[in-house]
């Protein structure tokens, strides 16, 4: 080869090889764009304790619909930047807010956005800022809320998401993922307490082979009480078809009232256990909240249709009120006076 091919040859490998780099470069930059959405819709019949307060009824409840777009955009081999807005659809009164937190005086509109967030993902974990799944409640209350209807996710005395929050996890090494979230009191306004106080999380999950353990805890500081801690953990195991899990919570608070939802001392305890027989899946959970529901028992059986459609029916019996409210109602019809009572909710779930 003469000096002339050979540095025509060394032009185009070079070349080549420039275009795979912009080609490679191109793609780690391309964001992915995933949009989804979830109806999810349930009729039923209530009969509460008190029917002085409340009588009975049938009627139509959204069971959390929503709307949503996930992005995610490569900035290097191993750091992306992420994004993701989630918007509730009460499909039962055609709204787009939250079927439970449906709004009052203060928010005649109620929760407007499920999640909102932007963040980073990357080789030293994950951190995101704005409207999300708090830790605590991803390491304690989640293994235990798997039910379909509107009355899955009531037995805890933690908040679900929280808004103007950041939150970090670590990398899982070994098995073992920590959490850190804090929310200011202006994005806690609408906690389940509907305490106006800052929040602050650790959360630590291990998990190894069809097991998983969590601790947590969740302090919202002063709160009106001098301090007002809630304690967790967790435990779940897959065996084949069977999945079992149970969560322990207890309040350290200066409220010293009995009666309260946060008096110190309270406590819950879940254990649910669910059972998958081709297209149907068998579910129980049995539990204790002491002045939220009391004792609990809720009943459940999923049928799939297919991956994305199925059809839920299920028995939902609280002792005390925490999650029954009038027809279609939500967070600000709550009334204790209902004095607990009975659902029977039919829905289905269609996923797209």
């Amino acid at each position: 080869m003469n000096n002339l091919t050979a540095a025509t040859s060394l032009r185009c490998a070079l070349a080549a090889a420039g275009s795979l780099v912009s080609m490679s470069v191109a793609a780690q930059t391309t964001p992915t764009v995933d949009f989804y959405g979830s109806l999810r819709t349930q009729i039923e019949a209530v009969s509460p304790d008190n029917q002085d307060r409340l009588d009975s009824y049938t009627s139509v409840r959204d069971a959390y619909s929503r709307l949503g777009v996930k992005i995610d955009y490569p900035l290097s081999a191993g750091l992306a930047l992420t994004g993701h807005l989630e918007i509730p659809v009460d499909s039962a009164n055609l709204r787009l807010r939250d079927s439970y937190d449906q709004g009052d005086s203060a928010r005649p509109h109620g929760q407007r956005v499920r999640i909102g967030t932007v963040g980073l993902r990357g080789s030293a974990g994950s951190l995101a800022y704005g409207q999300q799944w708090m830790p605590y409640y991803n390491a304690i209350a989640a293994p235990v809320d798997m039910f379909s209807s509107y009355y899955s996710g009531f037995a805890t005395y933690t908040v679900f998401r929280v808004d103007q929050a950041i939150a970090y996890s670590t990398p899982e090494i070994g098995g073992l993922t920590l959490t850190a979230g804090y929310a200011p009191s202006s994005g806690n306004k609408r906690s389940t307490s509907r305490i106006d106080a800052s929040r602050k999380q650790l959360a630590a999950v291990y998990a190894f082979g069809d097991t998983r353990l969590a601790a947590s805890v969740d302090d919202r500081g002063n709160a009106g009480y001098g301090r007002n801690r809630l304690f967790g953990l967790s435990a779940s195991h897959q065996i084949g078809p069977v999945y079992l899990a149970a969560k322990y919570e207890t309040f350290d608070t200066g409220n010293l009232r009995p009666g309260g939802f946060s008096s110190d001392g309270n406590q819950a305890v879940n254990l649910f256990g669910s059972y998958t027989a081709g297209a149907n899946t068998f579910k129980l959970m049995l539990a204790r909240v002491e002045n939220y529901g009391d004792n609990i028992v809720h009943l459940g059986i999923d049928h799939r249709f297919t991956d994305k459609f199925k059809l839920f029916a299920e028995y939902y019996r609280e002792g005390e009120t925490a999650a029954l409210t009038p027809r279609r109602g939500g967070l600000n019809d709550f009334d204790a006076s209902i004095s607990g009572g009975h659902a029977v909710a039919v829905g289905i779930r269609l996923d797209f």
